[in-house]
């Protein structure tokens, strides 16, 4: 496991080099999606409209920010809950995406898709909104504005910290954690 500092949006060699387990900081441009977004992002998909944001080698935040206080880029910006996008993740992974932020696990689809597609999970640290939030140097909103804080943003983020849970080869960080601690018969 190792602790690396990376930029988004994600080269193909810097996905090959993550593996699950390494500590990231990441710094460029990630997007916020949530359930509401990555519904209308898949029927766009389905009707061959044009999305509102390219996805190729993108990072999307699985967020939706609190207001921001006067002074600041946004309010407090912790992940929620990731296995609510896991039906739409593979579809958005075939349109490009190379990295996904949240919290909890993945359903094998998801993890099968990161292989595929050459793409990992990170998560970052439920429970420090506040925290991550400092590492958000601008929030802009780029689509979907009638959904509030479920709109996609586009985020510029400088050290923002995260784990790698799910790697392309197959690694995935909690079924590591939990092999190392059973009890063997």
């Amino acid at each position: 496991m190792a602790t690396l500092n990376i930029r988004s949006p994600l080269g193909e060699e810097t996905v090959k080099s993550l593996k699950a387990g390494d500590q990231v900081f990441i710094t460029g441009v990630i997007y916020t999606a949530r359930d509401a977004a990555h519904k209308r992002l898949i029927e766009a998909l389905d009707k061959g409209e044009k999305l509102p944001l390219d996805l190729a080698n993108q990072v999307v935040y699985y967020m939706g920010p609190s207001p921001a206080r006067p002074g600041q880029a946004i309010g407090s910006a912790g992940p929620t809950t990731s296995g609510r996008m896991d039906s739409y993740a593979p579809r958005l992974m075939a349109a490009g995406l190379k990295g996904m932020i949240g919290k909890g696990n993945r359903s094998q689809a998801v993890k099968d898709a990161m292989k595929e597609y050459k793409a990992v999970y990170f998560a970052a640290i439920g429970g420090a909104g506040a925290l991550i939030s400092k590492s958000i140097k601008k929030a802009e909103v780029i689509a979907y504005e009638d959904i509030g804080a479920e709109a996609i943003r586009r985020l510029e983020v400088e050290d923002f910290p995260a784990t790698v849970i799910n790697d392309i080869y197959g690694g995935d960080l909690y079924e590591q954690g939990k092999a190392k601690y059973q009890v063997k018969a």
